[in-house]
């Protein structure tokens, strides 16, 4: 958020955020500021901060005669985002290889046992995940990786809720964290950085699966 943004303002963001990515917000939705603020039971003014927030962000779009309107990704940008993750997450878990503490790898192995553990409840198990990724990210020990890693995620935002929803995609990324896992823990830069972008791309063609459905 921007430093003129209002308390009540980034309380808007945020909530409007949650909404993206819990899929209540989808791309192409109209946003008006009456219907949000009565929604949110804020203002029109915080509101409006929040929207052109989300615009700056790149997640709101002005649309001729519509006014606002979440931002609609095509299937050749949503390749793109994870092509780009794939690149910048696999170099985040070669630096960790090298760089990320005991102490970091424990955590990671727990978050994915609280993963097996919330199997059935998909918002906990996205939730989960995002904290997996999160941790090795800053186990990279680069603040100008995690900046892009970030940014891309913020779009990918768009998409709303992931493919975990789908089990079976639940059940091969909780296998496919524990790949990375083991490269972690034998110090194995190559090891991790091509499984992190294995699980990447598995990801990819399940987003994409997913991505045609819905269209």
């Amino acid at each position: 958020m921007t430093e003129t943004t209002s308390g009540q303002g980034r309380e808007a963001y945020a909530r409007l955020i949650d909404d993206i990515k819990a899929g209540t917000l989808k791309p192409g939705d109209r946003l008006t500021e009456a219907d949000l603020a009565r929604r949110l039971g804020l203002s029109r003014t915080p509101v409006r901060e929040a929207i052109r927030q989300l615009e700056s962000d790149g997640l709101v779009t002005h649309v001729p005669r519509v006014g606002a309107a979440m931002r609609k990704l095509d299937y050749r940008e949503v390749s793109e985002l994870y092509e780009m993750r794939a690149v910048l997450e696999a170099t985040a878990a070669r630096f960790a290889a090298r760089a990320a503490s005991d102490i970091e790898l424990t955590e990671l192995e727990t978050i994915n046992d609280e993963m097996r553990a919330a199997r059935d409840d998909v918002v906990r198990l996205q939730e989960v995940n995002r904290q997996f990724h999160a941790v090795l990210l800053e186990a990279a020990r680069n603040r100008y990786l995690r900046r892009a890693v970030e940014a891309v995620y913020k779009t990918l935002l768009i998409l709303g809720p992931t493919p975990m929803e789908d089990g079976l995609r639940a059940d091969e990324a909780i296998a496919e964290h524990d790949r990375v896992i083991a490269a972690l823990r034998a110090r194995d830069e190559t090891g991790a950085e091509a499984a992190m972008r294995a699980h990447v791309e598995a990801g990819h063609r399940a987003r994409l699966r997913q991505f045609r459905a819905r269209s």
